[in-house]
């Protein structure tokens, strides 16, 4: 379908960095769409719900499940199972599991750490080459409009960082429960060792 004079002119008027907000904005939108569809596939089949299991079955990052407005739904489909009986087979897959979900947290806090340096390389580039460009006579206009380029990438990246510092609370999150779970496994081993002795 042909677009009309008007829809162009939006479309080329926009800044890049009005761009990558809305893309980034759709993709985030779908990506938390899969994450309630593998929510509720796991819960149809009976699975055990977890984050990691969440994001395995949605095909995203891990972090992702603790974004704003998808924790909840996580935890609430954990909070509706029938919690099984722990075994030491079920403790050791817990604490490899909180293993995983720990080495995958960083990896996700270096990529976004590395994302955030790049934006911030972009943004400087851009508004250098956009200054090389202009004349004095529209200086003023396009002073601001990257006034406004440079606002909307400030946001953006103060967005990643409030990622960024999410996934190092929750990687300090998970080593306190990979401890737990460590701490947890000693003891089940030492009962277990001492019903064995006493039996004998």
């Amino acid at each position: 379908m042909t677009q009309s004079p008007a829809t162009n002119t939006r479309a080329q008027s926009r800044t890049p960095a009005q761009v990558l907000t809305e893309a980034r904005r759709r993709d985030s939108r779908a990506k938390r769409a899969r994450v309630l569809e593998a929510i509720r596939s796991l819960q149809q089949s009976g699975e055990k719900i977890t984050h990691a299991a969440v994001a395995r079955t949605a095909g995203v990052p891990s972090w992702l499940t603790y974004a704003d407005g998808v924790p909840e739904h996580v935890e609430a489909a954990i909070s509706g199972q029938v919690a099984p009986r722990p075994s030491k087979r079920d403790s050791q897959a817990s604490t490899t599991s909180l293993r995983v979900d720990l080495e995958l947290a960083r990896d996700e806090i270096r990529k976004l750490r590395a994302e955030r340096d790049q934006l911030q390389r972009n943004a400087r580039l851009h508004l250098g080459q956009q200054l090389d460009q202009i004349g004095a006579a529209d200086l003023t206009t396009r002073v601001h409009e990257l006034n406004q380029s440079k606002a909307e990438l400030e946001a953006l990246l103060g967005a990643k960082n409030a990622e960024a510092d999410g996934l190092a609370r929750r990687v300090t999150d998970l080593e306190d429960e990979l401890t737990a779970a460590r701490t947890s496994l000693r003891q089940m081993i030492k009962n277990q060792s001492k019903g064995v002795a006493s039996s004998t």
